[in-house]
């Protein structure tokens, strides 16, 4: 039977931005403040007497185990990296802090995380490797221009339309490849932001995808017609998204999804974002290798052998650089890569 409802512990709860509730005795959700409802984006009252280990995703129960240890004993609990989920609803990731309250229950503090955040490649990558990198950029300057004029000779001898589709569409991924060469060898500031459809940068992902799997991959489009146009770099969102759809590819696919929703009242490191875009990947692929886990988004660490281990961490950084978030959940059969992009409405804030 659920629980009555019990006052908040403290009245200023519902001023925090850390996703707060409070169980009966009997270890029944009795209350929470709006951070933690809109964290599990639902109600309030729909939580109100939903077990709280109820809350726990993980197979292991690890939640229900620690608890029932814990007994009567005063000592807080903390759990790190806790997969929680509401009545099959989206996965959430948090540490917690689990204290108890005067009347026997529990008081949960959850600090959202990333299931895998991966640390900054930018802090980890040594400056050996570093100039390994400029080494390989400098020696990808030639074989990409033969590519580029090869193209053109290519384009002058084909007469129908899909065919110089195809010639465009590679001379126009050379450009890129030529771009993010510079890029390696010539330190430049990140190029100011603008006004960009991301169905529009999706589009241009699939339609690679298309030419590179055939009818090998069933891509499937689920997006959200309601998106707004926000601020950033559409040439490095579509570089970073094509790394995703690519490695789902190379790990087996048949099917790929690129699902796009909006979210509000979001939680990125340490800043609380009124509205985001959350895009996800999906893919039926093998799954991410258990030994990489920890470590999948640091350069040149892959699964393949023929892997160059540079896509995600690029990724990674492309999220960063729109003060966003990639973060992952895998398992064979049923991957999910999600970019967390805070959207910025305001034309005043058009840079990265």
């Amino acid at each position: 039977m659920p629980s009555d409802p019990q006052p908040a512990p403290d009245l200023s709860l519902d001023g925090l931005t850390t996703p707060m509730a409070w169980t009966d005795p009997a270890g029944a959700i009795a209350g929470c403040n709006l951070a933690f409802s809109r964290w599990f984006g639902i109600g309030a009252r729909r939580l109100i007497g939903w077990p709280l280990s109820g809350l726990d995703a993980d197979d292991d129960g690890r939640l229900a185990r620690a608890l029932a240890r814990a007994g009567g004993d005063e000592a807080p609990l903390r759990m790190r990296r806790l997969r929680l989920r509401y009545a099959g609803g989206e996965d959430r990731f948090a540490d917690l802090w689990l204290s108890r309250r005067d009347s026997g229950g529990w008081l949960l503090e959850a600090h959202p995380v990333d299931e895998f955040p991966g640390d900054d490649p930018a802090l980890l990558l040594p400056s050996a490797l570093s100039a390994s990198l400029k080494g390989l950029a400098h020696e990808l300057r030639n074989p990409l221009a033969g590519l580029k004029g090869a193209a053109q000779l290519l384009g002058r001898r084909i007469d129908d339309s899909e065919g110089r589709e195809l010639v465009e569409l590679i001379d126009s991924e050379v450009e890129r490849l030529a771009a993010l060469v510079d890029r390696l060898l010539i330190a430049t500031p990140p190029r100011p932001h603008a006004p960009l459809n991301i169905h529009a940068v999706l589009e241009r992902v699939l339609r690679l995808a298309e030419a590179d799997a055939g009818w090998a991959v069933r891509l499937v489009r689920d997006y959200d017609p309601s998106l707004p146009e926000f601020f950033g770099d559409a040439d490095r969102l579509m570089q970073a998204v094509w790394n995703l759809v690519r490695n789902a590819i190379e790990a087996g696919a048949s099917h790929v999804h690129l699902r796009t929703r909006i979210e509000h009242g979001v939680r990125i490191a340490d800043a609380v974002h009124p509205i985001a875009l959350r895009l996800e990947i999906v893919d039926d692929g093998r799954g991410v290798p258990e030994e990489l886990a920890e470590q999948l988004f640091l350069p040149l660490v892959s699964g393949r052998a023929e892997g160059s281990g540079l896509g995600l961490a690029l990724a990674q950084l492309v999220s960063r650089e729109h003060r966003g978030s990639l973060a992952y959940r895998s398992r064979p059969g049923h991957t999910v890569f999600t970019l967390l992009l805070p959207m910025q409405i305001d034309t005043e804030e058009t840079r990265p």
